[in-house]
């Protein structure tokens, strides 16, 4: 496998990863809560990136 994909394969891993976390500190949390939104930023974050090495 090349290392772009498995930089992406990571990338999507981590995004997937932090999807679930954020939308379970939201259910338990509240959408607006210091936890919630942490993982939002981050997961905004590795989003851009992923976007990025496909433009």
């Amino acid at each position: 496998m090349e290392q772009s994909q498995l930089n992406s394969t990571s990338l999507d891993s981590q995004i997937n990863d932090l999807r679930f976390l954020m939308i379970t500190a939201g259910q338990q949390h509240g959408l607006s809560s210091p936890e919630t939104l942490r993982y939002s930023e981050e997961l905004d974050k590795l989003i851009l990136e992923f976007q990025l090495q496909y433009r």
